[in-house]
């Protein structure tokens, strides 16, 4: 019987535990955005565009 009060201690520590680390998540804005991440992917990269000097290099280098 001493072993259930043995685990209800532990186990109510551990709780205590998690929510703490709970509230420090929240407190430091990891829970913030949490719509952005998960679209991220569906929008396409930006196209980079060249300077023309770097066009101009390139064709040099093909010639």
């Amino acid at each position: 019987m001493s072993v259930i009060y043995i685990l209800l201690a532990i186990s109510i520590l551990v709780a205590i535990v998690f929510f703490i680390a709970f509230i420090i998540a929240v407190k430091s804005g990891q829970f913030d955005d949490d719509y952005t991440p998960s679209i991220r992917m569906l929008f396409e990269d930006e196209l980079v565009k060249e300077t023309p000097e770097k066009s101009k290099q390139t064709t040099k280098n093909k010639l």
